[in-house]
């Protein structure tokens, strides 16, 4: 589930506790869960670190461990680190690529993708029975072990050199532009670069909650500043993440923007015939029918699935897929997480140029 609002208008301390308390209830309801920790974080928004607190502090007054993130951290990574630590949930503040004024509440279940219809419903419900909310304070919490601060930063990185092939692009020493636009991607995307050994110069890469009067959409209308920059500096790509860093945004060489209608055919078949991948395709029903026919191509079956990464991800829990995707700039891959990931999606497109350069 998802809620966003006007940061002090609606989405207040006051009604994020109450939404807090109704997932502390929908979590104690299920007796698989018992025991498990929260992931709690957010993106760089304003006040998002004293949410991450309000949060905790309900969590801990239910008898829930929350293990609480020491960064504004992107939302592909708590995904995973609800996954790698078999959580009972991730409780994340992001209002994604959102005008700075919107923060938002995201629950993420345990298998780490977006909350169903059923679960939303479930949590929904529960809200409109709360009457008393809850609450540990922060330190004594600490104290008492119900509240850990850690950083989830080291797994992620250690997952993104096993699914990308730093090799190829270290050999090619492709020339990068990478943008986080001010927000949670700044050293994730432009470190691992480095890592893997492109030439990167990075801009935007400050925290700054007005995202330098833009909302943090690697849309074209939005990243003039990559456009110049690639440019100037005659880069082979420019690639930008949003404000949580689930999304992408790609440039060319030439300065054009890439739709992720025509990434999205070129990656999939990119995979297919590198990786070996076995499994389907899964595109929203928004998404360029390109990718029906390379997925034709490779004789994988392909899935249609409603607007809407929730419904990409549910398939992801009952079989493999290649590559799933949707027109508004969010995809996920092989065995990966059930949630978009702009992080590796910037890395993978880096690495499908470095390639073709490779071999020039």
């Amino acid at each position: 589930m998802c809620i966003r609002d006007s940061i002090s208008d609606d989405f207040t301390f006051e009604n994020v506790r109450i939404v807090v308390q109704a997932i502390a209830d929908f979590i104690k309801s299920k007796k698989n869960l018992k025991g498990r920790t929260v992931i709690v974080g957010g993106d760089g928004r304003f006040l998002s670190e004293q949410f991450c607190v309000s949060a905790a502090e309900v969590l801990a007054g239910n008898g829930i461990k929350a293990l609480v993130c020491d960064r504004d951290t992107p939302t592909p990574v708590i995904s995973y680190e609800v996954i790698r630590r078999k959580a009972a949930g991730g409780i994340n503040f992001t209002a994604s690529h959102n005008p700075s004024e919107y923060n938002g509440l995201k629950f993420s279940p345990s298998w780490g993708g977006p909350a169903t219809i059923s679960e939303t419903k479930a949590i929904e419900a529960n809200i409109k029975r709360i009457k008393t909310v809850k609450k540990m304070d922060f330190e004594g919490a600490k104290k008492k072990g119900f509240i850990k601060v850690f950083d989830p930063k080291p797994h992620y990185m250690n997952r993104m050199k096993e699914i990308v092939d730093f090799k190829i692009i270290k050999k090619s020493r492709i020339k990068i532009i990478a943008d986080p636009l001010y927000a949670t991607g700044r050293g994730y995307l432009d470190t691992l670069l480095r890592e893997a050994g492109a030439d990167v110069t990075v801009i935007n890469d400050k925290r700054d909650v007005m995202f330098g009067g833009f909302p943090p959409e690697p849309a074209e209308k939005n990243v003039g500043d990559l456009i110049a920059a690639v440019k100037k500096k005659g880069a082979a790509l420019g690639v930008a993440t949003d404000g949580d860093a689930d999304r992408y945004g790609v440039i060319d060489k030439d300065g054009s923007y890439i739709s992720a209608n025509k990434i999205l055919p070129l990656l999939l078949d990119y995979l297919i015939r590198t990786r070996g991948w076995k499994g389907c395709v899964v595109r929203s029903v928004a998404t360029s029918h390109m990718v029906d026919a390379v997925a034709g191509l490779h004789n994988r079956k392909l899935y249609e699935t409603p607007v809407g990464f929730k419904y990409i991800g549910e398939i992801m829990t009952k079989e493999d897929i290649v590559i799933g995707g949707e027109e508004s700039n969010g995809l996920t891959v092989h065995r990966h997480i059930p949630e978009k990931d702009g992080i590796v999606a910037c890395l993978l497109i880096v690495e499908m140029a470095a390639r073709k350069s490779a071999r020039a």
